[in-house]
Formats: C-alpha cells, sequence, structure tokens
C-alpha cells in the first residue's frame, strides 16, 4: 500500500543539545569533519544511512540515545565547542577582509545547478559540483556572495540499469522540509514570494527557500506554490528536464525571478545591492535584463543601463561543445519575454542581445551564451586551453579582433579540498605532519614513511572495493526481485589490485567505451595472472541522449562477461555520496575525451587529491598541470585520418601505457621477471618505491594547484575587484559614467563607418637587423571622430605563411597632425617579421580595446 501524500516530521531534540541543530542547520557540516564526527558519534550506523546528512540522521536517530547523550556532560560540551567553533568560523575576520583597496562587498552567484552535499541533490554534474566548492571556498576565505539557483523538486534523476544494461532513469520527489532548508519569510512569518507575467495575463510564483553554506546564503526559487497552475507548479520539477519551453521558463526563472528574489532577501536582512553579478554559465543570462529594467525605471536609457550592468557583471562560459549550449526558438522567446514581464524594456532591445553573430537577427536562434557575453563586461573560460577554445569559438563577437584579443580570459576550475579529501588521508596529515590541511602539507617529509603512505593507500581502496560490492548486489537484486545476489559479487574486486577510475556524465565526446576498443588486450590487462588490474566505472547518460545510453549498455555488457566481471564494474546511480569513496580509492585516474572538448574535467583534480595519479588526454585542465610526476598522458592523434582511426591510435596509446609504464610501477618490478611472486604472495609490506615517490610529488606540488581556494583568490583580484571597481566607476553620481559611455559608443559607433587608415609607410631600415628601429607613418580619417576618440596602433610580430601575425604585440603611434600618426618600433627578434596599422575606439572607462567589436585596420 502507498501513501498518497509524504512530508518529513522533524526531530525533537533536548534542550541540552540545541548545539546539534544549529550544527545541522548550516550546511558547513559537509566539508568539516569534526562536525561529522560529533554527529557521528551518536549513531556511526544510522550516520551512515542517511548519507552523513545530519537533519535526516536526527530524525532517525533512537530518542532514548539523544536523552542519554544530553546527560552526558562530556557530550553535550563537546556539541558546545564545535558550535561555538561555527560562530567563529562565520564571524571573525577571513582572507577577503584583509584585502588592502577597494573590493566588492557583496558578490551575487547565479548557477542553474549546486552540488553542495549529497543531501541536497541539486546537481547533474560538474557544473554544478563547481558552484557548490565555489561557494564553499568563498565561505572559507571571507568572500562575502549570496547565491541563486532553483529548487527542482525531483532533482537531476536517479539512474538504475535494466538486466540488458540500459539507463533507466527515475525522479524521487525531495520534500524541501526534510532538508537542510527554511523559506525566506517576512518579519510577520509571511513567505516571500516573486512572480513574473506571463503570457495571457498569467503569473508565475515562486516562494525562495533559503540555505547556509558556512558563510554563504544561497537562495533557492520554488515554483511548487499554490497560487500557481499545475503546469506552472511543474517549472522547477527537474533539473534540465522537459522541452525547450519548460527550460526557457526555468532560465527567465532563475535570471529574473532570482534577482527580484535577491532583492527581497537583502531588504529583510539589511544586506547591501551587489555590485557584481556572476553568472555561472548562460542559463543564468536574463539576469540582466531584470536589472535593465530595474535601471529603467530608475531612470536610465536602455543603453545607460546595459553599460552600468556589464561593467559590473561576470561570465563564466564551462562547455567548447557548441551543442552545450541553450538556443531558443526566436518566436518562443518574443512571446515571453514582453513589456509586462521587463517593464521599461523594448522586447527587441532585449531580442537583439540573443542573436547570433552573422545571422539574419529575424530568424536567428536566441543564444543564451551570446546574451551572457553581451551583457557581461567580464568574462573567462574554465582552463587556459578552454580559455583559447572560447576564444576562437566566440570571436565572431568581436570582429577585426584576433583570437588572443578577445575579452574572455581563464580561470581554471579547482576543487574544495575539505569536501573531497578523504578522512583517512586528512588523519594521516594531522598525525604525521601536525596538520589537518592536507591540501598544503608537506607530504615530502620523511616524518611520513612510504609504508604509511602506502597503507591509507589500501585502507581506501578496500572500502571502495566494499562499497563497490554492496550497490552490485543492490543493483542486481534490483533487476531480479526475490533473487539472490551471485556469489561472484562478493569477490568482485581485489582491495590489492592497481584500480583504475572513470566516473564522469556520458555523453559522446567524454567517450566512455574507448577502453573497449580491442575487447581481448584489454581482457588481458584486466586478468593477468601476477598483475591484474581492475576498473570501476559509473556515470549518467542525460535522459535525452539515446547514444550515451548505448555507451552505457555496451560497457555494462562487457563488464558482466563472465572471465571479466570481477575486474571491471559499472556502478549506476553515480553522486556525491558515491563519489566519497569512489575518488580515494583509485589509484589512477582515467581521462580521455576528445580534445580539446573536456572544458576542465575536475574529477582528476579530486582523485589527485587523495593521492591518485592521472592517466589522462592533455585536455582540461590536465592540459596545462601533466608532467611525469604526476601521471600518464595518453597522445592525441589529432593528424589521424578520421573519428575511428583516432579512437584506435589513442586506446592502443592507452593500453601501451597501461601495460609498459603504469602496472610495472604499481607492482614495483619489471614486466618480464621471471619467478617473481604473483600480487597475491606479495609481502604486505612492500612498498613500490617510484609509485609512492610520484603519490607524494602529486600531493605536494599538484595538489595546492587544484584548490578552490585558489580558483576563488582568482576570481577575487582578476575579476571580482576590477567589475566592482568598473560598476563603481559606472554608478557615481547618479549612473554618470554609464550615461557618458552610452552616449559617446552611440556616436562612435554611427560615425565609425568614416574611420580608414589610407596610406603606411615606413622607413629608417635598410638591411633589417636584431635591434634596429621600423619607422612608421601612417594616414588616418576620422570622419566626425575626433583624435581623441580612437588609439592608432602598429601591430607587429612574427609573420606566417598565409601573412597573418603571430606573438603580435601592439605599440600605440602619436598624433603628428593632419592626420598623420607616428611611431617607432624596435626589431627584437630575427626571422620573418610583420606589421600592420590598425584604429580601435579608446576611452578611459572602455573595460578593454574590443569592447565596442569595432576597429579599422590597414589594406594592403
Amino acid at each position: 500500500m502507498k501513501s498518497i501524500r509524504k512530508f518529513t516530521v522533524r526531530a525533537v531534540v533536548p534542550a541540552r543539545l540545541g548545539a546539534l541543530e544549529e550544527l545541522a542547520a548550516n550546511l558547513r557540516w559537509s566539508w568539516h569533519e569534526p562536525t561529522r564526527r560529533l554527529f557521528a558519534h551518536i549513531d556511526p550506523e544510522a550516520w551512515s544511512r542517511s548519507e552523513h546528512d545530519p537533519v535526516t540522521f536526527l530524525g532517525e536517530v533512537d530518542p532514548g540515545r539523544l536523552e542519554a547523550l544530553a546527560e552526558d556532560d562530556g557530550y553535550v560540551a563537546w556539541a558546545e565547542r564545535e558550535r561555538d567553533a561555527l560562530r567563529t568560523y562565520l564571524d571573525e575576520p577571513r582572507w577577503y577582509q584583509g584585502l588592502d583597496g577597494d573590493r566588492p562587498g557583496l558578490v551575487a552567484y547565479f548557477s542553474p545547478e549546486y552540488g553542495i552535499a549529497a543531501a541536497l541533490p541539486q546537481y547533474s554534474g560538474g557544473l554544478g559540483i563547481l558552484a557548490g566548492d565555489h561557494l564553499k571556498a568563498a565561505s572559507d576565505l571571507g568572500v562575502p556572495i549570496v547565491a541563486v539557483g532553483l529548487f527542482y523538486k525531483a532533482g537531476y534523476f536517479a539512474q538504475s540499469i535494466s538486466a540488458d544494461g540500459w539507463q533507466q532513469e527515475r525522479y524521487p520527489v525531495q520534500d524541501p522540509d526534510g532538508l537542510p532548508l527554511t523559506v525566506l519569510r517576512r518579519p510577520d512569518g509571511s513567505a516571500v514570494q516573486v512572480s513574473l507575467a506571463m503570457p495571457d495575463g498569467g503569473t508565475l510564483a515562486a516562494r525562495v527557500w533559503r540555505a547556509s553554506v558556512g558563510r554563504v546564503e544561497l537562495l533557492l526559487l520554488d515554483t511548487d506554490v499554490p497560487a500557481n497552475t499545475d503546469e506552472l507548479r511543474a517549472v522547477t520539477d527537474r533539473l534540465y528536464g522537459g522541452g525547450s519551453e519548460h527550460r526557457l521558463l526555468q532560465e527567465l526563472l532563475l535570471g529574473i525571478g532570482g534577482v527580484r528574489a535577491l532583492r527581497a532577501w537583502a531588504e529583510l536582512v539589511g544586506a547591501p545591492a551587489p555590485e557584481v553579478f556572476h553568472m555561472n554559465e548562460g542559463h543564468a543570462g536574463f539576469l540582466g535584463l531584470e536589472r535593465i529594467s530595474a535601471y529603467i525605471g530608475e531612470g536610465l536609457a536602455f543603453a545607460e543601463a546595459l553599460q552600468l550592468v556589464r561593467s559590473g557583471t561576470v561570465f563564466t562560459t564551462h562547455t567548447p561543445v557548441p551543442a552545450g549550449i541553450d538556443r531558443f526558438d526566436r518566436s518562443l522567446v518574443e512571446r515571453y519575454v514582453t513589456a509586462e514581464l521587463l517593464p521599461g524594456v523594448d522586447p527587441a532591445d532585449a531580442l537583439a542581445l540573443g542573436v547570433e553573430p552573422g545571422a539574419d537577427a529575424t530568424t536567428s536562434a536566441f543564444n543564451m551564451a551570446v546574451m551572457g557575453l553581451r551583457l557581461a563586461g567580464h568574462a573567462n573560460g574554465v582552463s587556459e586551453l578552454h580559455g583559447r577554445v572560447s576564444r576562437r569559438m566566440f570571436g565572431a563577437l568581436w570582429p577585426g579582433f584576433d583570437a588572443d584579443e578577445v575579452p574572455i580570459t581563464s580561470i581554471t576550475n579547482g576543487v574544495h579540498a575539505p569536501t573531497w579529501t578523504d578522512p583517512a588521508l586528512t588523519a594521516l596529515a594531522e598525525r604525521a605532519l601536525g596538520t589537518d590541511d592536507s591540501e598544503h602539507a608537506d607530504w615530502l617529509s620523511p616524518a611520513v614513511a612510504d609504508s604509511e603512505l602506502w597503507s591509507v593507500k589500501r585502507e581506501m581502496r578496500a572500502r571502495l572495493v566494499a562499497e563497490a560490492r554492496l550497490r552490485l548486489a543492490a543493483s542486481y537484486l534490483e533487476q531480479h526481485p526475490g533473487a539472490s545476489a551471485p556469489d561472484w559479487i562478493a569477490t568482485a574486486l581485489d582491495p590489492d589490485v592497481l584500480t583504475v577510475g572513470f566516473a564522469r556524465r556520458v555523453p559522446t565526446y567524454k567517450r566512455l567505451t574507448l577502453m573497449l576498443q580491442d575487447p581481448e588486450r584489454l581482457k588481458a590487462i584486466l586478468t593477468d595472472p601476477e598483475r591484474p588490474v581492475q576498473f570501476v566505472i559509473a556515470g549518467k547518460s542525460h535522459p535525452a541522449d539515446d547514444e550515451g545510453k548505448r555507451l552505457i549498455q555496451r560497457l555494462v555488457q562487457f563488464a558482466g562477461q563472465p572471465e571479466v566481471r570481477e575486474r571491471i564494474v559499472f556502478l549506476p546511480d553515480y553522486d556525491m555520496g558515491m563519489a566519497e569513496t569512489l575518488y580515494p580509492g583509485c589509484d589512477v585516474w582515467l581521462n580521455n575525451p576528445l580534445r580539446p572538448l573536456e572544458a576542465c574535467g575536475t574529477s582528476g583534480m579530486k582523485a589527485a587529491m587523495n593521492a591518485a595519479l592521472n592517466l589522462s588526454i592533455l585536455d582540461g585542465w590536465w592540459a596545462e598541470y601533466a608532467a611525469d610526476d604526476f601521471g600518464w598522458v595518453i597522445p592525441s592523434a589529432d593528424a589521424a585520418g578520421d573519428a575511428a582511426e583516432r579512437d584506435a591510435r589513442e586506446a592502443a596509446a592507452l593500453y601501451d601505457l597501461l601495460e609498459h609504464r603504469i602496472v610495472p610501477a604499481f607492482y614495483d618490478r619489471p614486466a618480464d621477471a621471471e619467478g617473481a611472486a604473483g600480487y597475491f604472495e606479495r609481502d604486505a609490506d612492500r612498498v613500490p618505491g617510484e609509485w609512492v615517490r610520484m603519490l607524494r610529488a602529486t600531493l605536494t606540488r599538484l595538489v595546492p594547484e587544484l584548490g578552490a581556494d585558489r580558483m576563488v583568490r582568482e576570481y577575487v583580484e582578476r575579476l571580482y575587484r576590477p567589475a566592482g571597481g568598473a560598476f563603481r566607476r559606472m554608478l557615481a553620481d547618479e549612473a554618470r559614467g554609464a550615461r557618458e559611455l552610452a552616449a559617446w559608443g552611440a556616436r562612435v559607433r554611427a560615425a565609425w563607418p568614416g574611420v580608414k587608415v589610407l596610406h603606411v609607410e615606413s622607413g629608417g631600415l635598410d638591411q633589417p637587423a636584431v635591434g634596429d628601429e621600423l619607422h612608421v607613418r601612417a594616414e588616418v580619417a576620422l570622419g566626425e571622430l575626433t583624435i581623441d576618440d580612437v588609439k592608432v596602433e602598429l601591430v607587429s610580430g612574427r609573420s606566417l605563411a598565409d601573412d597573418s601575425i603571430a606573438e603580435s604585440s601592439r605599440t600605440t603611434l602619436r598624433p603628428a597632425g593632419g592626420g598623420a600618426y607616428e611611431g617607432v618600433v624596435v626589431l627584437g627578434r630575427a626571422g620573418s617579421f610583420g606589421y600592420t596599422v590598425r584604429v580601435v575606439p579608446s576611452h578611459r572607462l572602455l573595460s578593454n580595446d574590443a569592447e565596442l567589436g569595432l576597429v579599422a585596420l590597414a589594406e594592403g
């Protein structure tokens, strides 16, 4: 018999244990090991069953146990110490408060998903996990961030695998009352609701849930409220669910509703208005239009409000795959983006922001990333390679500028070490090195014996093996109700075998099945009697991606073959709970996407945090951090004739690395050793010296570069502070800067067709040699502009076969009267040299030379 409705009844905790409720109410417990130990002490088994969620846990603990602990003065004092430590953490000055100079008083961070804890399943993959790590690191550093997202009643989806290997989805409904959330309320107790005008006179309403992520406030909008029709109540039913219209409604709610919720929250808590708005991908792009609408209501024109909004907006793009960008049919956006939804905004102006470069404005799809970039004065990719790819991918927005001048920088993602580092490794750092900061510990110190590090790694591997067996048994029983789990599951995997991990979303470009290119060769690697290898694999395919599901099916069917099923397993329903065991338990982390389609790929970072070595294509973060001490590079077969040949070559390289370098290093003996004992007979104290040396190097030299603390510091220094300063300059004196720049920009755009480089001549050289000076004079027509409106530059560098200029540098030419400009450049290197002259707009309030997308070039 099934219930027709269910809800969560919160536990009544004894008054003397009130500190537990305060600790449970702040998601800092998701990364603070001392707080987790405090809860685990109550009932370790129940704590494990709750997936380490204290809200659920306190509701399941025997009340008698809580009453007994309330009489235990030692436990009560322990709980109160942790509560006091939390209060200190929330109030004390941290890194950000010690910065000199101006800094934003508040940053608003918008993301469609957040991966903070398994107990709050509001994420699908890397984008959400990154957002959660960003908030946690910001909290630890004291960066004043308020975050905005949506509350999805059924989250993403729970995955199961059918008997024939096909992915199946189910959507367990989340009860927000059973989660670490509270409703945003007014002083009279009424719930705050925000509303959006819908076509045909309708209204979309949403309540606002609050979550405390350490020092960061997270606001989540939820449309499952009585004020909505059944159809509109379902807008926030699933993450990335439904069709195009459903997605558009979610993104309108996130951007427009999110800004309105933020205003209500700020008014209630007395927070300042954010100076910086950070869009984590294009899904939140409509926030810019809502802010423009508000500034128009205060008396600015659209162009003036756009300048003001752009100045303080940061946009982060996460995908180098065009198919990963939301594109909506223009007519659909036209139906929803109305004057009623955005008072004061001409819908034509709003629609123009999403038109793709070079497309017919009347038929172009509405591109959310393009709108995000047009609304943001500051943009970045998420690794050095991804930054380069993004500058090419979006370069058409800045026609006439070389890719290296496209104003998209890069800040390589990082992962939050306290969240992702296994407690066993942290405990070793505390015990041997006297610090609980394993991310920045000196793992090269002799205070940590090789045998200690190797023993902890085996402990983590053994936990993964045990967890994998439980999950395999549960999956089998789900496929075969009433049956018993087969005996082989009890011996699947082995805690003394080299373990390779692979877990991520399953779009085709990540190539889940590259390892299956030569099934017989892989089988031989897996089942080697003396030096076996085992693979633990997990991942979800988007519900609408049948090709991704076929990849999973192929992998599952291979793993089900009797001769390999104990050496390669697919674990269904990959999530943060599984990741807690999976990353630490692996010795090698495999990543083999099609280069350069991996924006960053932070799973390998999390593995490295847990003393694992990487085996990866040079893509994403690995392209800038790869080194022999940290793992192995799979060579990219870029010159292959077609995709099949490329896959075959790269798979062969993967097998070669496993057979000839990785396996021998792990088992610490040559591949052709005669009479050597099998791995089962190896002395338990024998440590593979070279392998452990690489683990120490990874932990000491690589891991500190991979932390989300490093990433957030970069965001502060390179994006948030410049954006905050630009916004303040634009806003000062009744937005005088925004008004000035908008008027100037309109004048320059109108006059730009009259700007031309008429003639260029050079002299001073006979037989050019390094150190000589090249004198250049250019005749320039400015039309209706003045010399103060422009900058004339000599662009020079190495000349390539197609006459393009590489490794370019720019020298500003000075006005010489009569439309002439002159300058000198010193020849600093030998070889082919080329130069040209160009004119670009110049204004003190421009964020960069390419901001207006205008350039006049000399013609050859």
